[in-house]
């Protein structure tokens, strides 16, 4: 019974930030690459950000190079996302997923936290 339970979102004006968290539960979190995606009324979901189990390595996604920030604690088995810089366009569901190191390589999600960017 993988778990995950994002929160954080909101309204958010044009140049703000916001940050976002993700509680998991129900397996080896440490054991387990991290990613966040969003999706957009119309169009295709879209993967953002990753990191690797250990938080050694991280990888973005044009659209949020340079603005977005994705980190994890293992100990508190949450990982974050912090939105820098935000654009109307950014408006999306975002949605947190775990992929088990030890598993069969599928991605867990989590239900989605809105974000809006309006002035």
């Amino acid at each position: 019974q993988v778990q995950l339970v994002e929160s954080g979102g909101g309204l958010v004006q044009p140049g703000g930030s916001l940050r976002l968290s993700c509680a998991a539960s129900g397996f080896i979190f440490s054991r387990s690459a991290m990613s966040w995606y969003r999706q957009a009324p119309g169009k295709e979901r879209e993967l953002l950000a990753s990191i690797t189990s250990t938080g050694g390595s991280t990888n973005f996604a044009a659209s949020a190079k340079g603005r977005f920030t994705i980190s994890r604690d293992n100990a508190k088995r949450t990982v974050y996302l912090q939105m820098n810089s935000l654009k109307p366009e950014d408006t999306a569901v975002y949605v947190c997923a775990a992929r088990l190191d030890y598993g069969l390589g599928r991605n867990y999600w989590g239900q989605g936290t809105q974000v809006t960017v309006s002035s």
